[in-house]
């Protein structure tokens, strides 16, 4: 009996060592794997509909050949958040971009340099002298039609990479002094879109510097009412025949204006005086609901324009252009952008209640939106001269730049409109020889599971296949065991 005992105690205690020898060596396994995998830094299979986590194509494309060093600092974030996932994306890549989260104490160098408070999260693009830096609040915004959260992570950290390794940052000066708006005032929006983008800004005081600056690689002219004096058209005019660029917003006038010199100008393009009135559209689907004179312009095809979704106008004026003939005598090729519809009409009674066209009002189309180059100089192979150009992209319409909203009880300025953002920034890019910058919404308000076939396949089998095997599995090994005995 006592030998039974014993040989039953030394079989359990063998069985016993057996187990915990193999949970052991599973254990092991479990975590040089998982150590493994980490070290691979592999990118994390994204399912999501919107691909939250998972960076596009355009952002591969532009910085893959990227050679300079990047650091990315996140400070006082960890590597649970979800951030750090698509950034660690961004060295994957391009091994040049590296990823570091910092703390005051990991590196206090960095939190000193850059004046991070405690408990601030904030992401540092840095690139030699040059940084970038992104806060929480500028990650994401907000659809000014939906309401609903747009998830602006990956577009914000590319813009940063290329703007810190940029080798020129464009320079748009700002006309003041001629009209009611201002970039550093009910345009200050625009001013904020323009710092998170690769263009630098500066205002110009003709009167006060003389002359165009050498640096303006385009000249922003809003809705003059008052005319140029003699200094400040001459100035322009000797930066269009030297291949100046210009972009120049035009707002609806209700009353005569006499401005010469802003007309002369204008007329070097072959452009006509404004009309005294405002566009109105008559039909429902290319108007708001709000007003007739907020309309929702057709967008022609362009290289500015190619992106573009329908920006929205309001109290838009019609761009009056000379016969082609004298464009053609001017040197003057006009490519139109945008365009008011068939069904507009141009309100140029005040005095009627009629919200119809009257039998003296013009009808549509408008030309609203135009791209115009003048050929001041022409190449010479002969001598290697090249071609010398001016540039000028014109709309009849200032208010979508700017702060104003549609009515009192709207929170949504004119300028955080999709169409209307994105329009004058890459009409911008357009003009400072600069490619547009990586524009990528990603909707975080709904979330949508959209596995492939392929990708459902191997879910279905990781969550109903291998569990009936194991069950399986465990059924034959109880039987086995059980015929044994």
């Amino acid at each position: 009996m006592k030998k039974l005992i014993e040989k039953i105690k030394k079989s359990v205690l063998i069985k016993r060592t057996s187990t915990i020898l193999f949970v052991i060596i599973l254990v092991a396994l479990f975590i040089a794997l998982t150590l493994w995998i980490n070290k691979l830094n592999l990118n994390p299979i994204d399912f999501t509909k919107e691909k939250l986590y998972t960076l596009t194509d355009a952002t591969k494309e532009r910085i893959a050949n990227i050679t300079e060093e990047v650091n990315i600092y996140f400070a006082q974030y960890s590597e649970q958040d979800s951030i750090m996932d698509l950034a660690k994306q961004y060295h994957n890549v391009n091994n040049k971009i590296n990823i570091e989260i910092v703390t005051s104490t990991s590196r206090p160098d960095i939190v000193q340099k850059y004046g991070i408070e405690e408990n601030t999260n904030c992401i540092i693009v840095e690139n030699g002298q040059k940084s970038k830096i992104l806060l929480v609040e500028d990650l994401y915004t907000t659809d000014p039609t939906t309401y609903e959260q747009i998830d602006i992570t990956e577009e914000k950290l590319t813009n940063s990479i290329l703007y810190v390794v940029a080798e020129k940052i464009p320079t748009v000066y700002f006309l003041e002094g001629y009209s009611e708006f201002s970039i550093n005032g009910n345009m200050s929006y625009l001013a904020i879109y323009l710092a998170n983008e690769i263009t630098g800004f500066k205002t110009l005081n003709t009167v006060a510097q003389g002359k165009i600056p050498e640096d303006c690689d385009t000249l922003v002219i809003n809705t003059p009412n008052a005319d140029f004096d003699d200094i400040t058209t001459n100035a322009i005019l000797e930066y269009i025949n030297n291949g100046g660029k210009i972009l120049w917003f035009n707002s609806v006038s209700t009353k005569e204006q006499n401005m010469p010199n802003v007309n002369k100008i204008l007329a070097t393009y072959g452009i006509e005086p404004f009309t005294k009135g405002y566009i109105s559209e008559t039909d429902p689907l290319k108007r708001s609901s709000t007003a007739a004179s907020i309309i929702l312009p057709e967008v022609k095809y362009s290289t500015i324009t190619k992106n573009i979704s329908s920006p929205v106008f309001i109290n838009s004026s019609k761009i009056n252009f000379v016969s082609n003939e004298e464009l053609e005598n001017l040197k003057v090729t006009k490519n139109v952008l945008l365009e008011a519809s068939e069904t507009s009409f141009m309100r140029t009674n005040f005095a009627t209640n009629y919200n119809g066209k009257l039998d003296s009002e013009e009808g549509g189309p408008f030309i609203i939106g135009a791209e115009l180059q003048k050929q001041i100089k022409e190449g010479n192979t002969e001598t290697g001269e090249k071609e010398k150009v001016s540039k000028l992209v014109i709309y009849g319409e200032n208010y979508f730049v700017s702060n104003y909203t549609i009515d009192s009880t709207s929170q949504t300025p004119f300028i955080a409109y999709p169409g209307n953002r994105q329009l004058v920034t890459d009409t911008i890019a357009y003009l400072v020889d600069r490619e547009e910058d990586i524009v990528i919404r990603k909707d975080t308000n709904t979330v949508t599971y959209t596995a492939t076939v392929a990708q459902n396949n191997i879910i279905q089998w990781v969550i109903f296949g291998v569990p009936v095997i194991i069950i399986l599995i465990g059924i034959l090994v109880w039987q086995h065991r059980r015929r044994k005995k």
